[in-house]
C-alpha cells in the first residue's frame, strides 16, 4: 500500500529546516542585539569598559559613532590619528569631537546619526572634518567654516556679528597653527558662545608648564621653498631679521604650519583668562564608540561659559 504522505515529506523536511535556521537566526540576532545595545542606544556610560581591564591584544567591537557602522580593533591600534572605522574612516579624535557634542546637547552617549534633530541649537565648526560636520549640520543650525575659503572665519579676527550667536563651537586641532597672540583667539572663542555655551576643543599638548611658541615675534612674515627646504623669514616689531628653517607642519610640508607645542597648564590658563568659568579634560574612555586615550596628553577639552 502506497504511503499517502510521501509526496509531502521532502516539502516538509525542507520547510522544517527553514524552520530551525530562521530560530537559529532569531536567536543569533536577539544574542547580538543585546550585547551591542550599549553602543546602540545610547545607555552605557562614560567609561563604560574599564581599558585596564583589557589586553592591549583584544579585539574591542565597537560601533562609530559617527557613521553607526560596527567596527573591531584592538586597544593597542586605537590611537588619535589613526583611521579604524572601515566605514568612514574615522579616527579617535573625530568621534571624540562628535561624541562630546552629542553628551553635552543630549547628556547621555548618543549615535550621531541618531541624535534628535535641534534647529534651535547653533554650532559652528572652525575646519572640522566632514566625517562628522556634514552629519551635524544636519542635525543642528551648525555651519563649518574654514580659515581660507568661504565660509570663511578668522578665529583671530573675529566679525562682531557673529558675537554670542553659537550654542557651542568645535575647534580641533586648529588653535596651534593660529598666528600669535594665540590669547585672541581664545577671546574670540568666548565671544561667538551665548552665556550657556560650550566649547568643544582639542590640540596636541604636552604635559610641561608651559606652552613653546615657535615664533612668540612674528610680525611680517614670509615662508619659501627651495629645493623642499622650508625656510620663514620675520621682521619683528622692532625691526629685527629672524630666520627659520626648522618649520614643522601638519598636513605635509607647506600645509598647515605648527605654531607652538601648547602645555596643558597653559591651555586651562587661556581658557579662564578668556572669560570661560571652567574646563574639563576629556580624558575618559568610551569603548562603545571606539573611543580610547592611551596617554594624558593632547585628549579633549570642553570649556563652559558658566
Amino acid at each position: 500500500m502506497s504511503d499517502p504522505f510521501a509526496a509531502a515529506r521532502p516539502f516538509a523536511e525542507r520547510l522544517r529546516h527553514r524552520l530551525r535556521q530562521s530560530s537559529f537566526a532569531q536567536h543569533l540576532h536577539q544574542r547580538f542585539r543585546r550585547w551591542r545595545a550599549p553602543a546602540i542606544d545610547g545607555s552605557g556610560t562614560i567609561g563604560d569598559v574599564d581599558p585596564a581591564t583589557v589586553t592591549p591584544g583584544t579585539a574591542i567591537v565597537f560601533r562609530c559613532n559617527l557613521c553607526g557602522t560596527p567596527n573591531a580593533a584592538t586597544l593597542a591600534t586605537l590611537s588619535r590619528e589613526t583611521r579604524s572605522c572601515v566605514a568612514c574612516g574615522s579616527t579617535v579624535r573625530f568621534r571624540a569631537m562628535a561624541h562630546l557634542v552629542t553628551l553635552e546637547i543630549c547628556g547621555r552617549p548618543t549615535l550621531l546619526p541618531d541624535a534628535p534633530a535641534r534647529e534651535d541649537i547653533a554650532g559652528i565648526g572652525l575646519s572640522d572634518a566632514a566625517e562628522y560636520a556634514l552629519t551635524l549640520a544636519a542635525k543642528y543650525a551648525y555651519e563649518n567654516t574654514w580659515f581660507h575659503s568661504a565660509p570663511r572665519l578668522d578665529i583671530a579676527n573675529l566679525d562682531r556679528a557673529r558675537f554670542g550667536r553659537y550654542d557651542f563651537v568645535v575647534a580641533s586641532d586648529v588653535f596651534e597653527h593660529v598666528v600669535p597672540p594665540v590669547a585672541r583667539a581664545f577671546a574670540n572663542a568666548r565671544r561667538l558662545l551665548k552665556a550657556d555655551g560650550k566649547m568643544i576643543f582639542s590640540v596636541p599638548f604636552s604635559l610641561e608648564p608651559d606652552t613653546r611658541e615657535h615664533y612668540p615675534e612674528l610680525h611680517e612674515w614670509s615662508m619659501t621653498d627651495r629645493a623642499g627646504v622650508w625656510t620663514l623669514s620675520n621682521r619683528t616689531m622692532d625691526g629685527r631679521q629672524q630666520t627659520f628653517t626648522d618649520l614643522v607642519f601638519h598636513g605635509g610640508p607647506g600645509s598647515t604650519l605648527e605654531m607652538r607645542v601648547f602645555s596643558r597648564a597653559a591651555l586651562e590658563r587661556e581658557f579662564l583668562r578668556a572669560g570661560f568659568a571652567r574646563v574639563r579634560i576629556a580624558a575618559e574612555p568610551y569603548l562603545p564608540f571606539g573611543i580610547y586615550w592611551p596617554e594624558p596628553w593632547s585628549v579633549p577639552m570642553v570649556a563652559y561659559v558658566r
